[in-house]
């Protein structure tokens, strides 16, 4: 398996990461636990070791899920989780408050029956909480050994700019890319580089529109949040370009005798270096696709082909 460091940390994961968001149950077509206990065991048995979920999927039903699955083999896995968004009385809104910061921990620990994170992530900065309260706390809980290493969620340029003296507390960031969306990119490659972050990209498979499974034609049930307008890689324009991409990578795949989900992550792999791709993975039949992307390099042509007709100028939003 394909492995990189997680920033400076000493900490190996594989490339490819196991997304948690449809273990939480909900807007992701029909699920079941024992598909995804199933395809996280057999993720482990490949190499597969790092898995990336946060305490509003399901309202903790995605790290119910996780933590059942890992029993056992606690310590084959590598957990990433994030904190910051609060769903309460009917209301969803941010808190990076210090007392937050613990609480959220303490029930995620308890849903994923651990004893500690291994990579814990602000999942969204709550505009209020000065940065530097956020990391003393973190920092604490670093100490009592509740969490190892510490990541950043759906930050740009602009919002690293108070990191200051505090960006060493950091190992990595998460934001979305792909072959469908590539408005983040500058961002990806410049907090890389300035500070030294591993790049962790969701919606690497853009919702799953670059799997090659979906048509102009295909439908959502109301229960699917791809059935609203909000999910554009599904709709109009959006939808239009991103199925002249999957033509290419549906004959990329053939080319090269691999899956077209498995191209459009290698894309990824091979595009933004030290990357890992998250991919949402609900049975073994996904999780073996994805698997198929690790591991080799795309041709160059096939690089040059997919940069081209997924630049940002080509991107209809």
């Amino acid at each position: 398996m394909e492995t990189t460091e997680l920033g400076a940390s000493g900490l190996q994961v594989s490339r490819l990461a196991f997304g948690g968001c449809p273990m939480g149950g909900h807007g992701w077509g029909n699920v079941s636990r024992e598909d995804f206990v199933r395809a996280i065991n057999v993720a482990l048995d490949s190499g597969l070791n790092f898995f990336d979920t946060a305490d509003t999927y399901g309202l903790g039903e995605g790290e119910r899920t996780l933590g059942e699955a890992l029993q056992g083999r606690r310590d084959d896995a590598v957990i990433a989780t994030k904190f910051g968004v609060r769903v309460e009385g009917g209301r969803t809104f941010y808190d990076n408050s210090p007392t937050w910061i613990r609480t959220a921990l303490e029930n995620s620990l308890e849903r994923l029956g651990t004893d500690h994170v291994d990579l814990y992530q602000i999942h969204y900065r709550d505009g209020a909480t000065p940065l530097a309260d956020v990391v003393g706390t973190l920092r604490d809980l670093q100490q009592e050994g509740k969490i190892r290493h510490l990541g950043l969620s759906n930050v740009g340029r602009d919002d690293a700019a108070d990191l200051g003296t505090l960006s060493d507390a950091f190992v990595s960031f998460q934001d979305e890319f792909s072959l469908a969306n590539r408005a983040h990119e500058d961002d990806m490659l410049a907090l890389a580089d300035h500070f030294g972050f591993s790049p962790l990209t969701w919606g690497s498979l853009g919702q799953g529109i670059l799997t090659g499974k979906y048509d102009a034609t295909s439908t959502f049930g109301p229960d699917d949040r791809r059935s609203r307008s909000v999910y554009v890689n599904f709709h109009g324009d959006k939808l239009a370009h991103n199925l002249r991409i999957v033509e290419v990578l549906r004959s990329i795949s053939g080319e090269v005798g691999k899956s077209v989900a498995a191209v459009a992550v290698r894309w990824i792999l091979d595009h933004v270096p030290g990357t890992v791709a998250i991919v949402g993975i609900k049975n073994v039949k996904q999780l073996e696709s994805n698997l198929e992307a690790v591991d080799w390099h795309l041709p160059a042509e096939a690089i040059s082909v997919l940069d081209s007709i997924s630049t940002t100028k080509e991107r209809v939003s």
